[in-house]
């Protein structure tokens, strides 16, 4: 047990194992809505429900480990919100391309992160990104998982007239509705696995209602759905054509998982107080990015999308999770839940769009850290955070924003304020447009 304890930082002086599982407990209770989420959103790219879940529970138990015994950290991993959408919705729905061939896509984006960890190189890549844009970023990828999340509970629905409006009062769209306002009111309170219990208690009331479906011999307990139907099942035709449209999917995919992780990791440790005061520096950051990368990789063979460490994560730091204990605690959570996926398989899409959109407020909230002084910045930050949802296409969002920023700098003279990088990306983004 004391060496177990030391693989994974733990120093009794410092630390309490009471304290350090508390904390795993608290982390995993925030972020198991997404053993319910993850299987409904990519589901919707054609993908076995039952299969999902369980790659969904073994990409987040190996990242984590290797967080725990790697990195030492505190920090949890599993397939990102946002990033999962980013998947079914505009790769697979909108962009036409085939769930393997997103696969393909996640699991060469994952080696290069893995490559760029170990170059020492990542900080720059995302550096050539303006503040204001990662910012916009967030925005317009929370408020487009809050449309998903309101389209999939019918509160709103297609209309002729608006493209949408505000669906029928049914009881899929009461349900759903009742789900965001209790989980607002439960997050608000501060309780601990908010999402998770109204995801819970929603498909509870969707039995009576007939939106719950419980299939005959349901037993709540169960062996783990096979992969099979979706392991190792990338397909690698659009890269070996050289498609240009697909290698910009990659990178687009990279930067988002950058400013995902990095984020998350920067906010979370700073909060654990893990950061030099006075640098900002975080002892360890590049293995706990190794460990989000190997987790990327790793899914992308399971066949999830990307891993990536979740903001939850500062639930079981502020419950005094300092050690890889805690991410160890969590690992060992997410393997016991692969035993009741009969629950998680039968909760219906509208008790999961309290998640949706209670997450993509969560994400719209940095909109406040966005210089609207400065027309030059505010006005990429908005086509970004407008395209995103309203082109149904993070990828485009960005791009356009991206596009968007190096002329406007370009045509008010403010050139200097660009960095080389900034214009080799823009010219990539151009391709984008030119091969299209």
């Amino acid at each position: 047990m004391k060496k177990l304890l030391m693989c994974l930082g733990f120093d009794p002086a410092k630390h309490s194992v009471k304290t350090e599982l508390l904390a795993g407990f608290t982390t995993f209770l925030t972020m198991s809505y997404i053993l319910a989420v993850n299987p409904q959103v990519l589901g919707e790219a054609g993908m076995d429900k039952g299969a999902l879940f369980s790659a969904t529970v073994i990409s987040a138990a190996i990242a984590t480990l290797v967080m725990a015994f790697y990195a030492k950290m505190p920090f949890a991993l599993a397939s990102g919100m946002g990033l999962n959408a980013f998947f079914a919705y505009t790769l697979v729905i909108t962009m036409g391309y085939t769930w393997q061939e997103a696969l393909a896509a996640v699991m060469f984006e994952g080696v290069i992160f893995i490559f760029l960890t170990v170059m020492h190189v990542r900080e720059a890549l995302v550096n050539a990104i303006p503040k204001n844009l990662r910012y916009s970023i967030s925005v317009g990828i929370g408020l487009f998982i809050a449309y998903i999340g309101l389209k999939n509970g019918r509160i709103i629905v297609g209309d002729e007239t608006n493209i949408t409006a505000q669906g029928s009062w049914t009881a899929v769209s009461l349900l759903a509705i009742g789900g965001v306002l209790l989980g607002a009111v439960l997050m608000a309170r501060k309780v601990r696995g908010a999402l998770f219990y109204a995801i819970i208690v929603m498909t509870a009331v969707g039995i009576p209602l007939g939106v719950t479906e419980i299939p005959e011999g349901f037993s709540l307990v169960s062996l783990p759905s096979s992969i099979d139907p979706i392991a190792f099942r990338m397909d690698f035709g659009r890269f070996l054509a050289f498609d240009m449209n697909y290698y910009i999917v990659v990178f687009t995919l990279l930067f988002m998982d950058l400013f995902d992780t990095l984020g998350t990791l920067i906010g979370a440790a700073t909060s654990a107080g893990m950061a030099d005061p006075k640098t900002g520096h975080i002892h360890g950051l590049n293995k706990a990015l190794m460990a989000d990368a190997v987790g990327t990789t790793v899914g992308a063979f399971c066949g999830t999308s990307i891993v990536t460490t979740y903001v939850e994560s500062t639930t079981g730091i502020a419950a005094g999770g300092r050690t890889g204990l805690t991410s160890f605690t969590v690992a060992m959570l997410f393997l016991v839940a692969m035993f009741f996926s009969p629950l998680f398989l039968i909760i219906p899409s509208a008790a999961t769009t309290s998640a949706l959109v209670l997450v993509g407020v969560l994400m719209v909230g940095t909109i406040a850290r966005i210089d609207f002084g400065d027309l030059t910045e505010a006005f990429p930050c908005f086509v970004t955070m407008v395209m995103i949802p309203f082109s149904g296409s993070i990828s485009d969002g960005i791009v356009l924003g991206l596009l968007s920023y190096v002329l406007v700098k370009i045509c008010t003279g403010r050139y200097k304020e660009l960095s080389v990088a900034m214009y080799v990306v823009a010219f990539f983004f151009v391709l984008k447009y030119v091969f299209n």
